[in-house]
């Protein structure tokens, strides 16, 4: 059994762990849902495996990581939503979310992510978040949308060789 640190209604959120390659290729290793995270669409077993390494080294040296999320009442991994760092020497934090695409369209997005960013501003004093998402994934600018993130600009992301959408949520609009 997994240890939770953090809960919304129907979300569970851990932190990741060395064993945790299953879960990994599960997510990082579906097309569907990195289609709009990489210039091919997809990470090979290297890349899966140094993203998995670099969310426990997030959590050791920031105290944050994209937080793998379970369902409350089942246990089932559902995929991951939480921060990276975004500004050094500012408390501006990235918001992600990833998801097992069987969890699509069902408000958890939605709803993990409004914990983390109760979690940024009251636990780690953020005084702005920072969200980007590709230009073709409408279902992630619903999201940010819904939230309260006000659009930007676009700025270029190397990973996908193209501009992203960018938004950004301040502390006291949040309140």
């Amino acid at each position: 059994m997994r240890d939770y640190f953090l809960e919304s209604e129907r979300v569970a959120f851990s932190c990741w762990e060395q064993t945790d390659d299953d879960l990994v290729f599960l997510l990082w290793g579906d097309e569907a849902v990195t289609r709009y995270t990489s210039k091919t669409g997809k990470f090979t077993e290297s890349e899966i495996l140094a993203r998995l390494n670099l969310e426990i080294e997030n959590e050791k040296k920031f105290r944050f990581q994209y937080w793998p999320i379970f369902e409350k009442e089942s246990g089932e991994f559902i995929g991951c939503c939480g921060l990276r760092p975004c500004n050094a020497g500012a408390r501006v934090y990235e918001l992600g979310f990833h998801l097992r695409s069987k969890f699509w369209g069902k408000g958890i997005a939605l709803e993990a992510a409004r914990r983390v960013i109760q979690y940024a501003f009251d636990s780690l004093n953020a005084d702005d978040i920072f969200a980007g998402h590709h230009p073709d994934n409408i279902g992630s600018k619903k999201v940010l949308v819904k939230l309260g993130f006000v659009y930007v600009g676009d700025e270029y992301y190397e990973p996908t060789g193209c501009y992203h959408c960018t938004y950004t949520l301040s502390r006291f609009f949040w309140r």
